[in-house]
C-alpha cells in the first residue's frame, strides 16, 4: 500500500503541472487581451494604457539603449549594497535577539511598531546624513531591508530542535561556532525567506528614493517617463522591473534551497 501511494504522489505531481501551467498561461493571455481592448477603446486618455505594440517597441528601444544599462547598473549597486548592509545587520540582530529571551523581550516590540512603518518618512533624515548621492538611496534601502530579516532571523532561532543546541554546547562550541554550526543550518529557510522580503522591500525603498531626489538608476527614469507623458516608456521600465526583482527573489530562493522538494 505505501508503494502504491508513492507511486500515486509520482504520478499527480507532473500530471497536475501541466493543467496549472495552462491555467496561469490563460490569466496571463487574459490580462494582455483585456489591456489591449482597454487600449483600443478610448475610454481613457490617450496613452495613459497605450497599446502592447507601442509598449513593446519601447521596450525594444530600452534594452538597445547604453543609457538605459548605466542608470541599471546604478539602481542594481543600491540595491545590493543596501541588501548586503540590512541583510548582515539584520541576520546579526536576529541571532542576538532570539538567542537572548531577555533581549528579545526588551527590544523585539520596537521592532514590531517600526517594522510596517514606511521607511520613506526617515529619507530627509537620511539625505542630511549621508548626502542626495548614493549613500541616501543605500541607507533608505538598507533600513528597509534589516526589519524583515531581524525578525525571520529572530523567530527562525527560536525555532531550533533543543537536542541540536544541547548537542553543540556538549562540545563546548564558542558563540561564533555555535552561529555558524548550528544555528544557521537549522534556520536556513527562515533566514532564505527574510532575506527574500527583505530584497523586495529594498527595492522598493531605493526605487522610492531615486524617485524623490536623484539624478541616476531606474527610478529617476521611471519618475522622468512620467513627466513627460511618455507612457510606453514608463510602462516598459515597470516590466523590466517586474521581471528583474523576479528574477533576483528566484536566485535568492534557489540559494537558499527554498521551495525544494523532498
Amino acid at each position: 500500500m505505501a508503494a502504491t501511494g508513492g507511486i500515486g504522489r509520482a504520478v499527480s505531481g507532473p500530471a497536475l503541472a501541466h493543467p496549472v501551467t495552462l491555467v496561469r498561461i490563460a490569466i496571463v493571455a487574459a490580462l494582455l487581451l483585456a489591456w489591449e481592448a482597454l487600449s483600443q477603446s478610448g475610454w481613457l486618455f490617450r496613452d495613459v494604457v497605450p497599446s502592447l505594440w507601442k509598449i513593446g517597441g519601447a521596450l525594444g528601444d530600452l534594452l538597445s539603449s547604453r543609457d538605459y544599462w548605466w542608470h541599471l547598473g546604478w539602481t542594481g549597486f543600491e540595491v545590493g549594497a543596501a541588501l548586503l548592509i540590512g541583510g548582515l545587520s539584520g541576520l546579526l540582530a536576529g541571532l542576538v535577539l532570539g538567542g537572548s529571551r531577555f533581549l528579545g523581550r526588551a527590544f523585539e516590540p520596537f521592532l514590531y511598531y517600526l517594522g510596517p512603518t514606511p521607511k520613506i518618512i526617515f529619507f530627509p533624515v537620511m539625505i542630511m546624513w549621508f548626502g542626495v548621492g548614493p549613500g541616501s538611496k543605500i541607507a533608505l534601502g538598507a533600513i528597509s531591508c534589516f526589519f524583515p530579516v531581524v525578525l525571520s532571523t529572530a523567530a527562525g532561532i527560536r525555532q531550533i530542535d533543543l537536542v541540536l543546541i544541547r548537542v553543540g554546547r556538549s562540545f563546548r562550541a564558542n558563540a561564533w561556532q555555535m552561529a555558524l554550526k548550528v544555528y544557521l543550518p537549522a534556520m536556513r529557510h527562515p533566514v532564505i525567506n527574510g532575506l527574500r522580503l527583505g530584497l523586495g522591500i529594498a527595492i522598493i525603498g531605493t526605487l522610492l528614493a531615486e524617485t524623490k531626489l536623484s539624478s541616476r538608476g531606474i527610478g529617476f527614469m521611471i519618475i522622468q517617463a512620467y513627466a513627460t507623458f511618455a507612457m510606453p516608456r514608463m510602462y516598459a521600465l515597470l516590466i523590466t522591473l517586474f521581471v528583474l526583482a523576479i528574477g533576483a527573489n528566484a536566485l535568492v530562493g534557489r540559494l537558499g534551497g527554498v521551495g525544494k522538494r523532498a
